[in-house]
This record gives structure tokens, C-alpha cells and sequence, in this order.
């Protein structure tokens, strides 16, 4: 088929014009003019040339400006990077002597980096999931797990953009992780076990009922991206806050895998109940089972192999206790949980006693992709993965 052929006549037409005529500038308003002298014209045709065959390309090809890519931001960092939460467990029971996940405290941990002072913000769930997409602290809601799910009703903000007030759901206006990947041309995705449905959450300002039956054990809770209206107003939770299924299809290649997979399995499998609804055996030992089906075929993927990283934490500590009084910026409420991350760049069975929190995960992750860093993981004074965790390539 002819090139001609397989352009739209309005394109070729735009093209034509491009060559034919120059452009100048005049008042602010661009304007255009026939190239009417032989100087000028063979000053500017090689441009103009240049610039009708990259438009034509892009049609040829089939690409957009500003589409999605995988491609990391920056040489040398993770490009893809894997967050999967599990529940109220702490350091101790986790990772200590006599543990219930042999797999992860065993296993796993001989082939990563074991962050052993890393601590939750705040009780109960909700808030820690929240500061992991948006550096927004924990209100009066929040820490109540938003059983309501009301409209946050904003009395102010600070410098760094947090909203002070109460209330679930955030205003279109509050920026979030995934909005900013989406701006920067990344790719994201949540991973939702048992969700029955896309972006599932309820009516603003209805009871947000828990799912508890055999075969749906998903909680809103534990879903952050559904409390921001920025992103439920578009059709990107539709298309990225999906079931947990999905994660499957999406490994087999790195185009398919996002720059960013938040990977949430239901109550059951990640600790938080014990029994669970279909009254099996719960807790960190079905949290452990759990990982061991969910985390091989991540770590096999293509895009992980290439540059990924692989964080498995929990939201807080069980029975609501508190870490140590520190500097670092959001705290330590949510008390001492541990962190492993798994990573090409990293070294397997190291250990790391810098202090984070999950507000440190975000600022991690926006540094990876050169993103502007959100509410308290803006903080002077928060701690990023360092050389404690990974090395850069080069």
C-alpha cells in the first residue's frame, strides 16, 4: 500500500501545508505565510521536511505523543516496581524466631533486603495504604477505616499540600502516585483479589458494607486508589483498579507489565483474618501460603528480571502498637512492621537498620521516576531507599 494511501487525506493535507509553508510568531499568536523567496526557501525546507516525515511517522507507526510507556525514567534505577500489602502483623512475629511464614522470613528473605526498621503510621488499616499513593496523613476517618464513606470535608492545607479536615473520599483536586505516573507517561495498576468489579467502592456517603462471603473477600480499605476522586472520576480506575487475575496476563511481557503494580490479596490471604470466611485457616500463615503461589511468577517476569523491584510490607503492627518516638517525618504509629525488598539491583540476605515509613516508599517511588514528591514524603528529613537497599546501575 501506498505511504499516501495510508494517511488520512486531512493529514496529508497538514503535511503539505507544513512543507509549503513557514511559521512565525507574531503577537503571541503563531501565524501562517507562504515561503515565497528561493533563500528562505532553501533555509527552511530540510526542516520543514523533517518535521512532515516525523508526523507522518507517528501515524505510520501508530504512536501518540505523551503515550504510556514502561521504559524506566531514569538509567540505572527500578523501572518496575512491585508493592504487595499484607496485614497487621509485626516485626516479631514476622520475622523473629518461630515464625508462621517460613516462606517469607526464610526463603524469601535470604534472597533480599530485610529493612527491620520500618514502621506503619498510624492505626487502624486505612491511613497506611492511603500515605503509600499520597502522602496525605491520617484523620479521625481514616483512622476508623472510613466505615462511612464520606466526602473529606477540607478546613485548610499546609505547604506541603495536606489537607487538614475529616473525612474518605479526597477532592479531585488532592494529587495522588498514580495521577502522577499517568502525567509522566508511566503505566500503573492496582491488583484487587476478589474484586468483583473494576473500581469498586461504594456511593459517597453510604455504609461501605465488608465483604465477607466464600467467594468475595475484598475490602475497600485496603484499596486506596478508590478514595480519590481525581482518579475514580476518570477512566483510568475503570481501566487500572482491577481484580487481582489480571497481574497474571500482564507479567508476560515488559510492554504489558506496569511501571507500577500495587498488588493487594484479599482478607484472607494477606493475614487479616483468622478463620477466614469459607472458615479455612487465616492469619501469617495463610498470608505466607498465599506468597508463595503470588511472588514466583513476578520474580520469573521479564520486566522484573530487566529492572524490577519487589516490596512486600505490611500496613501496621498487630495490636495496635507504636514504634519508637523519631524524627522521621509521619512517624512511627503504626508501630514496626520490617519490609523485604526483593530486586536485580539489590544484594540477596542483606540487611538494612535505616529507619522508614511508608511515607518513605512513596518518596522512593516518585524518585524513581523523577516525580515531584507529595505531602510528608515531600518532608525535609524522610529517608529514601539508599544504597542500603539497592545499587544503581550503570
Amino acid at each position: 500500500m501506498a505511504i499516501s494511501q495510508r494517511i488520512p487525506m486531512v493529514l496529508q493535507r497538514g503535511i503539505w501545508d507544513i512543507v509549503s509553508t513557514g511559521n512565525r510568531r507574531e503577537n503571541g499568536m503563531v501565524r501562517g505565510r507562504r515561503v515565497t523567496t528561493s533563500r528562505n526557501r532553501r533555509r527552511g525546507t530540510p526542516l520543514l521536511l523533517w518535521a512532515a516525515l516525523v508526523l507522518a511517522g507517528l501515524v505510520l507507526t501508530g504512536c501518540t505523543p505523551g503515550q504510556p510507556t514502561t521504559a524506566p525514567s531514569r538509567p540505572g534505577v527500578p523501572g518496575h516496581v512491585f508493592v504487595i500489602n499484607l496485614e497487621n502483623q509485626g516485626y516479631d512475629r514476622v520475622f523473629g524466631k518461630g515464625s508462621a511464614a517460613p516462606y517469607l522470613s526464610g526463603t524469601l528473605r535470604s534472597q533480599g533486603v530485610l529493612l527491620t526498621q520500618y514502621y506503619g503510621i498510624a492505626h487502624d488499616s486505612l491511613p497506611n495504604y492511603l500515605a503509600q499513593i499520597s502522602g496525605q496523613p491520617p484523620n479521625d476517618s481514616t483512622t476508623h477505616d472510613c466505615h462511612t464513606f464520606s466526602a473529606f470535608v477540607p478546613t485548610g492545607s499546609d505547604s506541603q499540600g495536606r489537607l487538614t479536615g475529616d473525612g474518605c473520599v479526597y477532592p479531585a483536586s488532592v494529587p495522588t502516585l498514580a495521577g502522577q505516573l499517568t502525567a509522566a507517561g508511566k503505566t500503573w495498576k492496582a491488583y484487587m483479589e476478589d474484586m468483583p468489579s473494576p473500581c469498586l467502592h461504594p456511593a459517597v456517603g453510604a455504609e461501605d458494607s465488608l465483604h465477607k462471603s466464600a467467594n468475595d473477600q475484598y475490602a475497600t480499605r485496603h484499596n486506596p486508589f478508590v478514595y480519590f476522586r481525581s482518579i475514580t472520576d476518570s477512566g483510568d480506575c475503570a481501566r487500572n483498579d482491577v481484580n487481582y487475575t489480571q497481574l497474571a496476563k500482564d507479567l508476560g511481557s515488559v510492554a504489558t507489565t506496569p511501571n507500577l503494580a500495587y498488588i493487594t490479596p484479599n482478607v484472607c490471604h494477606d493475614g487479616h483474618d483468622n478463620p477466614c470466611a469459607d472458615g479455612t485457616p487465616g492469619g501469617l500463615a495463610a498470608a505466607d501460603q498465599w506468597l508463595r503461589t503470588a511472588v514466583p511468577p513476578i520474580l520469573a517476569s521479564p520486566a522484573f528480571k530487566q529492572d524490577g523491584m519487589l516490596i512486600i510490607t505490611f500496613d501496621e503492627a498487630d495490636e495496635g502498637r507504636a514504634g519508637p518516638s523519631t524524627p522521621l517525618p509521619g512517624g512511627t504509629a503504626g508501630g514496626q512492621i520490617g519490609t523485604l525488598v526483593l530486586s536485580p539491583y539489590s544484594t540477596p540476605g542483606g540487611t538494612s537498620a535505616q529507619p522508614y515509613n511508608h511515607y518513605s516508599l512513596l518518596a522512593t517511588i516518585e524518585d524513581f521516576f523523577s516525580l515531584p514528591r507529595l505531602g510528608t514524603a515531600s518532608e525535609p528529613g524522610i529517608t529514601t531507599f539508599g544504597p542500603d537497599v539497592y545499587t544503581t546501575h550503570t
